[in-house]
């Protein structure tokens, strides 16, 4: 989405909330200057952690090796056990959050 900075201006709260509850970045129009971008915090957070994935060659070589033990049905199987553990903690960490 793209506005004008006396949209932004206007309508500021709408917009905030718009971008922090739709997920959404929003640009706003200078007529003078350079636009700028607004977006909700958590978008941000999310949007660095990807950054820095990304910039982290070891990280990347193993999702891509990750992704092609998968791929190939050669890599970890968990029993079930471990899976019940694992959605334990999703259940009680989502229970905190």
């Amino acid at each position: 989405m793209e506005v004008s900075v006396n949209t932004f201006r206007a309508n500021f709260k709408r917009l905030v909330d718009q971008a922090i509850d739709e997920h959404r970045a929003i640009r706003v129009n200078r007529r003078h200057g350079k636009d700028f971008i607004v977006i909700s915090a958590e978008n941000y957070e999310c949007d660095q952690e990807t950054l820095y994935v990304l910039r982290n060659s070891s990280l990347m070589s193993q999702i891509v090796e990750s992704f092609h033990t998968w791929n190939s049905g050669s890599g970890y199987k968990p029993t079930q056990e471990h899976l019940n553990e694992i959605n334990s903690f999703c259940v009680k960490y989502l229970a905190t959050a």
